[in-house]
């Protein structure tokens, strides 16, 4: 794990690779404190930066940037692979060397065997760019899931890659022209989704793809990125009375699979389902000395300390909970929105348990995370298919546009007023889901937009489906399912729970969020999978004890609201003043306050009339 970045160039920029290497370097160190390397190829256009988080062969054979034993080759990556002994044996077996015991090494090798097939033998979380001296191309993977970011940036000279969207801004390489569709999604989803990024010139990898590019020729030109995994839909369905073998068995073997490392494994232990289910497979594979960490508060409303602290002497382990105050809350505040890559609603939850693993000297932990998504635990599952069926009801009778205009403009919450906008629009899942995961309605974005792009063009409804497509979802609840995973799961939990835990120069794994366990599970029925109250999931891990299962869901939330408030008073009353539309709920203000922090932070000015508002971050 760690944080990689580089530049391809013509030949022509100015002050040359090293010094952009250097900021990368400095920018990303946070992300790796036990090792940093630059590599820069002999003729000064291409080179390549990381800074090391050591998890596998802690010894300096595992230094990046890392060249194969021939020269060709030249890799930087981030992330983990967790069959790398079963693809090192292979490879040993026809005849390649190896000078190490790391995964980065069995990568470069993979590579050279194999070229770009070799991205669907991984299983494991990853981003990378291996350089080919001989061919002149640099070849870009994220992993299926999108766990590890990788952005690029296009520019005049050439092409600029990293792990953090802020460090490419930092190399002042292209003007800092807001996207305008980024913006409106945004403002409409409370997060940008991949490929696009908040600036003109910088895109997002989509997790599931590669890109090989060729080093010298124009970046229009070059060729696109290529899809190599998606979520599929199996024909063939697992029988009812197979449904929880199959379950945990996959839950196991991912488990297993995540256990892989040098150095000890922690747990962010809450009071649910999804945590509890990972320390118990943990105990049943025979893991010992677990650390397990939670965050507890006064409030009861919020506390889920007792039930962690309950669950982890069940199972024995070493547990460590911090119980926060309001000041320590406070107190993190402005280093949490610093450590803030990309504006988001969420993710400070993440950075605080972050920062307790890491005081307890971690560099490892599992997450619960996806749980959610794969097994059927939002209100979503229930509330969207009921707002879909509605749609069609009123569609079918006529009604949908004069109700739908009534709830727009009448309704008394953005709730309502969403679920109008949807009515209005064509009977589709995804508007369904739009309005019960949303943030603004179209109109509202539209007035919100002129606040920062003087003329700015209206918010096309059907945006809303732009990378989005669903793949072949049977059922509304595979719908759902896919959505959950691929929208808000891929665009804000992960990106979020990556940055923040990075900040820490912390390891987040989540075996969850595992595209062989994906696949697996989607060959089970919805009407199985994802029953109400993930009951699948608590049949496949009988250890669970009662007290989690009985318990109401909380999710992992935390008072940020009242802190932030009393932190960010003048803030908060500012961008409410602010604001053309009334911002009647606390997530609406706090979106503006975090789009607002990321403009100022970046130097990124607002009410640009020189933006082209034609262009996409294509």
């Amino acid at each position: 794990m760690c944080g990689i970045g580089g530049l391809i160039t013509d030949g022509t920029l100015f002050c040359g690779v090293s010094q952009h290497l250097e900021k990368l370097q400095e920018s990303l160190a946070h992300r790796g404190p036990d090792d940093a390397g630059q590599w820069v190829d002999d003729i000064g256009v291409v080179g390549l930066v990381q800074t090391r988080l050591a998890i596998l062969d802690l010894s300096e054979a595992g230094h990046q940037p890392m060249t194969s034993l021939d020269g060709r080759y030249t890799i930087v990556f981030n992330g983990e692979i967790y069959n790398f002994q079963s693809l090192r044996e292979d490879l040993i077996t026809i005849g390649y060397v190896f000078r190490s015991h790391t995964d980065t090494e069995v990568l470069l090798a993979l590579y050279a065997e194999y070229g770009e097939e070799m991205v669907s033998r991984l299983a494991g979380m990853f981003a990378f760019a291996i350089v080919d001296s001989q061919l002149r191309t640099v070849f870009f993977a994220r992993g299926p899931m999108g766990i590890k970011p990788l952005y690029l940036m296009h520019f005049e000279n050439g092409l600029a890659f990293s792990s953090e969207f802020s460090a490419l801004l930092k190399l002042n390489l292209i003007s800092k022209e807001i996207n305008v569709q980024s913006l409106q999604q945004y403002l409409l989803f409370g997060s940008v989704q991949d490929p696009l990024t908040p600036i003109q010139g910088i895109t997002s990898l989509p997790a599931g793809h590669t890109l090989t590019w060729e080093i010298g020729i124009r970046g229009s030109e070059q060729p696109k990125p290529k899809c190599y995994w998606q979520l599929h839909h199996p024909n063939t369905l697992v029988p009812k009375d197979k449904a929880i073998a199959v379950a945990r068995e996959a839950i196991e073997e991912s488990v297993s699979r995540h256990l892989v490392s040098d150095v000890p494994i922690g747990v962010f232990l809450s009071g649910g389902i999804d945590s509890t289910a990972l320390v118990a497979v943990m105990r049943r594979l025979g893991v010992k000395n677990i650390k397990t960490f939670s965050i507890s508060f006064d409030d009861i409303e919020f506390n889920e300390g007792d039930v962690a602290k309950r669950t982890a002497d069940h199972f024995g382990t070493e547990h460590h909970d911090w119980c926060m105050k309001a000041a320590d809350g406070v107190a993190l505040l402005k280093s949490f929105l610093d450590a803030t890559d990309l504006p988001s609603i969420d993710g400070f939850n993440t950075y605080c348990v972050s920062k307790l693993a890491h005081d307890n000297n971690m560099k490892v932990v599992l997450s619960g995370l996806g749980g959610d998504e794969l097994f059927g635990g939002y209100p979503s599952f229930q509330k969207v298919p009921r707002i879909s069926r509605f749609h069609r009801v009123a569609s079918s009778v006529g009604l949908n546009g004069i109700v739908g205009r009534m709830m727009e403009f009448y309704g008394s919450r953005s709730s309502i007023q969403r679920a109008g906008v949807c009515l209005q629009m064509p009977p589709h899942i995804s508007s369904a889901y739009w309005a019960m995961r949303g943030i603004f309605t179209p109109n509202e974005v539209d007035k919100i937009c002129q606040n920062y792009i003087s003329g700015s063009p209206k918010t096309n409804c059907a945006g809303m489906e732009i990378g989005w497509e669903l793949g072949n979802p049977p059922t509304r609840l595979d719908a759902v399912s896919e959505m959950e995973i691929t929208r808000y799961m891929v665009n804000q939990l992960l990106r979020d729970s990556d940055v923040m835990s990075m900040a820490w120069g912390l390891e987040l794994r989540v075996p969850f969020v595992d595209s062989r366990l994906v696949e697996k599970l989607l060959s089970i029925p919805a009407s199985i999978r994802l029953r109400a109250g993930k009951r699948l999931l608590i049949e496949s891990v009988p250890e669970i004890p009662k007290w989690v299962i009985n318990r109401p869901k909380m999710g992992f939330v935390f008072p940020f609201e009242n802190w932030a408030k009393e932190t960010l008073r003048v803030d908060f009353e500012r961008v409410q003043s602010d604001s053309p539309v009334p911002l009647n709920s606390w997530f609406r203000s706090w979106a503006l306050m975090s789009l607002n922090h990321f403009l100022t932070s970046n130097g990124i000015s607002k009410f640009r009339k020189d933006v082209n508002l034609s262009a996409s971050n294509d």
